[in-house]
Formats: C-alpha cells, sequence, structure tokens
C-alpha cells in the first residue's frame, strides 16, 4: 500500500509567489534599486573650479618670475592681472580672490615675501578689480579709471617699500630728476623761473597716472582680443576703439 506524502506534492500558491518576490527578469523595464538611485555620471564643478584657479594662479606666477629674471620689457607686464581677471569671468569672485592668494603664496615661496607683496600690490588686486568690472559690464572709461588709480597705488606702494628696505628715500631722488627735467622744459620755453617744489610733485603724480591710463588702455586692448577667444569677453570698446581696429 503506497501513501503519497501530502507535503510533497502538495504545492502553495503564495510560497511560490513569496520566493520568486525579489527575483527580476533579466528583460524587465524595472530597474534595480542601486541603479535607479545612481546619477548620470559628471565631472564635479568644485573639483572643476580648484583646477582652474590653481593652474591660472601658477600661469600669473610664472608670467612675474620670467618678466623678473627675464625681462623682455613691458610686453609680460600686460599679461600679470590677466589670469584673476579670467578666474572671476568665469567662476566668480572668490576664485579670482583665491587665485591672486595663491600667486601670492607660491611666489613668497620662490622669490621671497617681499617680491609677491609687490605683485599682490596692484596687480592681483588689479585683476580682481577688473573681472568684477567686465562681469557686471562696466564701461571702459570706468574701468580704466579706477584700475588707473589702483596702478597708481601700487606705483606709490613699491616706492614707500623700497624707500624702507634701502633705507633712502627715493621719492626725494625721483623729485630732484623730474624737478631737472622741468628746469629743462622751462629753459626751452623760455621761461626765466625755477619750478616750485610743488609743481615738481604735481608733474611727477601726473606723469604717473598717464603712464597708468595707457597702461590699462592697452591690458583692455589685450584682454579684448585674448578673452574673446577664450569665450570669456569682456564689454565691448567705445566705437572709435571698433573702427580704429575694425573690430566688432
Amino acid at each position: 500500500m503506497s501513501d503519497s506524502s501530502p507535503s510533497s506534492s502538495y504545492f502553495d500558491p503564495a510560497t511560490s509567489e513569496s520566493d520568486d518576490e525579489g527575483i527580476t527578469s533579466p528583460d524587465s523595464d524595472v530597474p534595480s534599486p542601486s541603479n535607479s538611485t545612481r546619477p548620470p555620471h559628471q565631472p564635479s564643478g568644485n573639483a572643476l573650479i580648484l583646477v582652474e584657479t590653481a593652474f591660472l594662479a601658477s600661469a600669473a606666477s610664472l608670467i612675474w618670475f620670467v618678466n623678473y629674471y627675464f625681462p623682455m620689457g613691458p610686453v609680460l607686464r600686460l599679461f600679470f592681472s590677466l589670469p584673476m581677471a579670467l578666474l572671476y569671468l568665469r567662476w566668480g569672485k572668490r576664485a579670482s580672490v583665491m587665485g591672486a592668494v595663491a600667486s601670492f603664496l607660491l611666489l613668497s615661496v620662490l622669490m621671497g615675501p617681499t617680491r609677491s607683496i609687490v605683485f599682490l600690490i596692484p596687480y592681483g588686486w588689479l585683476g580682481v578689480v577688473l573681472g568684477g568690472m567686465w562681469k557686471r559690464g562696466k564701461a571702459w572709461w570706468m574701468s580704466i579709471s579706477v584700475g588707473s588709480v589702483i596702478v597708481a597705488i601700487g606705483f606709490f606702494f613699491k616706492y614707500w617699500l623700497l624707500s624702507i628696505l634701502l633705507g633712502r628715500n627715493l621719492w626725494a631722488y625721483g623729485t630732484v630728476q623730474i624737478a631737472s627735467l622741468a628746469e629743462w622744459i622751462f629753459i626751452k620755453l623760455g621761461i626765466l623761473a625755477q619750478p616750485s617744489l610743488m609743481l615738481v610733485q604735481a608733474i611727477a603724480v601726473l606723469m604717473i597716472f598717464i603712464n597708468s591710463i595707457v597702461y590699462l588702455f592697452v591690458v583692455h586692448l589685450v584682454s579684448l582680443l585674448l578673452l574673446d577667444r577664450l569665450n570669456s569677453p569682456i564689454p565691448r570698446p567705445p566705437k572709435w576703439v571698433q573702427v580704429l581696429l575694425d573690430y566688432e
């Protein structure tokens, strides 16, 4: 007499469904939980900002370093502030300030704090200010005016710092040279008078500001041609500059 066991032949649908509940067919359209919550692969924005900040800060330091030991006239001087301005145009104020500080620290290691602070004031400061004004779309005459004041402040700061380090009043020495030039001009013009100290110092300050204005204007021209090609354009120049350069 053969009696089959009920437990071996009994089929429980509920048990079968519960056993197969976690199994998903390979052809199923329902994604697994691990894939449904995973974001698409994208580069981190913070990492990109840090990389560009470090690169442009190093580039600014390298330009200053090369110009100090292998001077090429005023050519490289035009590019001192552009890396910081480019950082502001691309990533904002924080990245630009970080780039200026990083350049200062790198130059402090390579050349000492005295030469690095001469880079920071005015060129690092100038790059941050120019980048902010360009990003806000300010007119050229505004950015050139503000930049000229910063460059002039940097000139006086450099004279003051060197006077302390050398123990001599370099401004007085420069005033003597300007006085000699003013006397020569007075003689050529037939003016029988000796220029006063106040007039000589006013001429010196005026020459510094004129030099700063010319420098900032050329920096704007270089930035216009260079940053447009880097997809970080600056405000358009005045009409007469566009006509002069045939630039649209």
